[in-house]
């Protein structure tokens, strides 16, 4: 049997550009200003190497105590800024029918709790559904952790794993957990760069996905 492991933000859930702005808005507070463009082609990271990869960017050092404090904040706006999360569409239907076909999958973000939980309560996840965090594992997207825990969850072997994601740290955290992968245009990356990033197949939106998985050779 094979199965999916869904990345969450941008790809069930409609939540990247809220991440963009709240990491916007806590950077400017702390006098570090940056375009949203560039905090885009970051989000899927872990909040460590995000912050790594925006000092680069200024130019400036963010020290471990700086960056767990700009951690803190982002969660602290996005929960302001988006209290209710809104499903992507289909992605609630695909979810129940995987769920109704007895096929395994997952879900493996590199977001926290408590940011993820009213995703997860949006997208009618039952408890029984493996959900894999950032804090189950050492390392984050682009590294493979998150993956390979989730598909140890699931009890499948590694070449029987799907990932489903939007960003392409999905999808190289997949090359490199030696998955295949499929992407979704609903985080804003472009079918060229998600399939020059590895994606087997590219769909516009979990609805599209579900009209199609039989491509994937994943229907019993």
């Amino acid at each position: 049997m094979r199965a999916l492991i869904f990345d969450l933000d941008g790809t069930l859930v409609d939540t990247v550009y809220a991440h963009v702005f709240a990491w916007q808005q806590a950077l400017a507070e702390a006098g570090m200003p940056i375009d949203g463009w560039r905090i885009h082609r970051r989000i899927g990271m872990s909040g460590g190497l995000f912050t790594r990869a925006l000092a680069r960017e200024i130019g400036s050092n963010i020290s471990p105590e700086e960056a767990k404090a700009l951690q803190d904040r982002h969660g602290a706006i996005f929960r302001q800024l988006l209290p209710e999360r809104r499903p992507l569409p289909g992605a609630v239907a695909l979810l129940q029918r995987l769920r109704e076909l007895g096929i395994p999958h997952g879900i493996a973000t590199s977001g926290r709790r408590p940011e993820i939980n009213q995703s997860l309560v949006a997208l009618e996840i039952p408890s029984s559904t493996v959900v894999i965090e950032r804090g189950d594992v050492a390392r984050a997207k682009p590294e493979p952790d998150l993956f390979l825990a989730c598909q140890s969850r699931l009890s499948v072997a590694v070449e029987d794993c799907y990932v489903v994601g939007d960003a392409v740290w999905d999808l190289l955290a997949a090359r490199r957990a030696r998955m295949l992968s499929v992407g979704l245009l609903t985080g804003g990356y472009g079918e060229d760069e998600l399939s020059r990033s590895g994606a087997y197949r590219v769909y516009r939106d979990a609805a599209d996905l579900d009209a199609s998985l039989d491509e994937l050779g994943v229907l019993p």
